[in-house]
């Protein structure tokens, strides 16, 4: 279980800066919420677009502050607004992701208008804030995060004290008739004997979360979605399921066809491995089997994916490890390369998206020709490079054998692009049908799945 606070992304408009700084400054002083705001975050020589698209791909809410200025002004408000809605259009269905936040009377966009708004507004901004609390709080628990619930630095947090006696009275009264979750922080004198009657929100987010961990203790949602075999291949569950596979408009001709875009099903859940067979774990079958290792000085690289393997190569690999650990191997599943269908599912989930991040090609996500990096060690660029079921590196590094053929011994499907090649061939739809018996960009990945149909 992550232990860290939640992280809060604030698009906003510059000329909506200062009721958005106040807003920054109210976030900041609870220990249990990280936000980021530009002018806080972004320091001189850094890149402001990939700095900007990074924080919104780690953010766990997007608050997008909206006034009439922000909503008819062109720019780079606007250019925050579609990252944050393409981002969210690959989060599960329900996901509480962006919060459009409205400064003022005004109209959220026809993108927006699916969340609900909260209005911060001059004299509502504490009622907003407190709803906005309680927002915050079902995000953390759905994250399963444990917070850091130490108080901040004074010079962080100023105190909050009651001006007078009438006013202290006043705040108790509206304690007793909200919620904890709502309750905002109050400075209590030492000798009111409401101090533990009431504790703050913080006391009640420690409460909550600490639910969390005991109830996802043993059977977390990560632990379902996993599955690791004692030789150290890991697996991600790929639910069962229909699909959006292949592209209507991007079809590179001479290669595997990609068009017509189609939904498909697959009927059974299976596990795709996480990472490409390292040279590592293939050295333990080599030595098995009494062969050379096909990459020369593999043990100053051992994890990297291994290379220069044959289609023959990647099958007996297989076989040799579902005769090896066979008692580990859930029943009806066998150890296999994935088919096509199989490991286009695994790298972009169920909306079609064209890389398994989202729609926006990244070369900070991935080892393509245009990063210049060549083979990478496996999971290099994990997370932020993940398809949506965990699995990394499913573009780009090396091309991945595939079960699956065009009907015609002759020709085999590879997956995934690898580093000498484009961001076009990184596409998750994208496939090349090849005669290649080996290369230095040539390697496999496996999975655990019914035999398929012949």
């Amino acid at each position: 279980m992550t232990s860290r606070p939640l992280r809060v992304f604030l698009c906003h408009s510059n000329n909506d800066k200062p009721a958005v700084r106040e807003l920054y400054q109210k976030l900041r002083a609870e220990p249990w919420i990280q936000p980021w705001l530009d002018e806080e975050e972004l320091f001189p020589g850094m890149d402001w677009n990939m700095e900007i698209e990074k924080a919104i791909e780690e953010t766990d809410v997007i608050m997008v502050c909206l006034s009439n200025n922000s909503i008819t002004k062109e720019g780079y408000v606007q250019r925050e607004i579609r990252i944050a809605l393409d981002y969210a259009d690959y989060k599960p269905e329900g996901t509480l992701f962006i919060i459009p936040v409205r400064l003022e009377e005004c109209t959220p966009p026809k993108r927006l208008a699916r969340w609900q708004y909260v209005d911060y507004f001059k004299g509502q901004r504490k009622r907003a804030l407190q709803r906005l609390f309680v927002s915050f709080e079902d995000r953390l628990n759905s994250l399963g995060l444990g917070v850091n619930l130490s108080k901040p630095k004074t010079a962080n947090k100023p105190s909050i004290k009651p001006k007078n006696k009438s006013s202290q009275e006043k705040s108790s009264a509206i304690k007793k008739q909200t919620s904890i979750l709502t309750t905002p922080v109050k400075t209590v004198s030492k000798k009111s004997p409401r101090k533990k009657a009431n504790p703050d929100i913080r006391e009640s987010i420690r409460r909550n979360v600490e639910k969390v961990l005991a109830r996802n203790k043993i059977n977390s949602a990560a632990d379902k979605n996993k599955f690791t075999l004692s030789n150290g291949t890991e697996f991600m569950r790929v639910p069962a399921g229909k699909f959006l596979m292949g592209s209507e408009k991007e079809i590179i001709l001479g290669y595997g066809n990609e068009n017509p875009q189609r939904t498909v099903g697959i009927s059974y859940h299976y596990w795709m491995a996480r990472f490409h067979i390292t040279n590592e774990q293939y050295d333990v079958y080599v030595k098995a089997k009494g062969i050379k290792h096909p990459v020369d000085e593999w043990e100053k690289k051992k994890n990297h994916p291994v290379v220069f393997v044959k289609w023959e190569d990647a099958m007996n690999y297989c076989e040799w490890v579902n005769d090896l650990l066979r008692p580990e191997i859930p029943s009806g599943l066998v150890l296999r390369l994935p088919t096509d269908v199989e490991w286009e599912k695994a790298a972009r989930g169920i909306d079609g998206r064209k890389y398994p991040w989202g729609n926006i090609f990244g070369k900070n996500k991935c080892s393509t020709e245009e990063s210049g990096k060549g083979v990478t060690p496996v999971g290099l660029y994990s997370p932020r490079g993940d398809s949506p079921y965990g699995c990394a590196d499913m573009a780009g590094n090396v091309w991945e054998w595939t079960y699956s053929n065009e009907k015609n011994l002759e020709f085999r499907f590879l997956r995934g692009g690898s580093f000498n090649f484009d961001e076009r061939r990184a596409r998750c739809a994208y496939r090349l049908k090849s005669t290649i018996s080996h290369n230095n960009f040539i390697g496999f990945r496996v999975c655990l799945a019914p035999l398929p149909h012949r």
